[in-house]
């Protein structure tokens, strides 16, 4: 199948269970500089964000500390997602137990090739490869694939890429309206990046706010969507899982969608595996 909910996961959730409940942790995550092969003590952090968006591994179960301002660490059963088709996986959340609280995930676009995905922008370059929804909640989670910006990321060499750039190359291109690049990033506000070297590839973290389109019958209270992607290249593509919520909805949702992003991973690829340039005029 091209993806699965397992019980253990192909490679790097192998020790973790298809429903795992997260502990309680005190790590402090160790964050590489992506251009840079030695950490300095510039290379830590401790924002809220950066210990909550890091993991340890990809080989390592993703237990994560709770936010300065809870008390207790907020207990998140999560199920593992697998898609073969592109190669990457990650935890979606499915319970708070301590809130009582459900999740009411759906299935919006099942796992497809790049050249059959829906399409983010006029230009079709980033298009959207899997997306799960709750509807009730208000809450996306989607994998989109693009190449990157290259009027916006100046050099073409990876080493050197910086997170603002890639959270800019990848919100220029994610808008359904006709609109130029730089507009496009003016719908979006970012709040915070950072960048972290696992199994040796960079992957770049960044939350940010968008402003959807205001209407006589949506409150301002609903207009900002709080948004927290990670981003990884492969093959000249960019692979970004984004996470979103509505912003009065944050502190409630915003736990278990950070700890989503943290989880993300590419995977070595399969005979199942379609690299996004193979078959670009095929839409099946």
């Amino acid at each position: 199948m091209a993806t699965a909910m397992l019980l253990l996961s192909q490679h790097s959730l192998s020790l973790l269970h298809n429903t795992t409940t997260t502990s309680k942790s005190s790590f402090r995550p160790h964050i590489i500089s992506c251009s840079s092969s030695k950490p300095s003590s510039a290379s830590y952090r401790t924002s809220r964000r950066d210990l909550i968006l890091l993991g340890l591994s990809s080989s390592l179960p993703i237990i994560l500390p709770s936010p300065a301002s809870h008390a207790e660490e907020e207990e998140v059963k999560m199920a593992s997602v697998v898609d073969e088709i592109n190669a990457y996986t990650y935890m979606y959340p499915l319970e708070l137990p301590s809130q009582n609280f459900v999740f009411k995930w759906v299935e919006s676009r099942k796992p497809e090739r790049y050249s059959s995905a829906a399409p983010l922008s006029p230009d079709a370059r980033l298009r959207i490869v899997s997306e799960r929804i709750d509807i009730i909640d208000n809450l996306v989670i989607s994998v989109a694939i693009g190449p990157p910006n290259f009027q916006i990321i100046k050099s073409k060499d990876k080493s050197s890429w910086t997170a603002k750039e890639i959270a800019d190359s990848v919100l220029s291109d994610k808008s359904a309206l006709r609109v130029t690049s730089s507009q496009r990033m003016a719908e979006s506000s970012v709040l915070d990046v950072h960048c972290s070297e696992i199994d040796g590839e960079p992957y770049w973290y960044y939350e940010y706010l968008v402003r959807r389109s205001p209407t006589k019958t949506v409150q301002a209270s609903n207009l900002y969507r709080h948004n927290v992607a990670s981003t990884v290249e492969r093959d000249g593509f960019l692979y970004t899982l984004n996470a979103s919520t509505l912003s009065k909805e944050w502190d409630k949702m915003g736990p278990a969608l950070e700890k989503t992003v943290a989880s993300f991973r590419l995977l070595p690829s399969t005979d199942n595996y379609v690299p996004p340039n193979k078959d670009p005029w095929r839409f099946w």
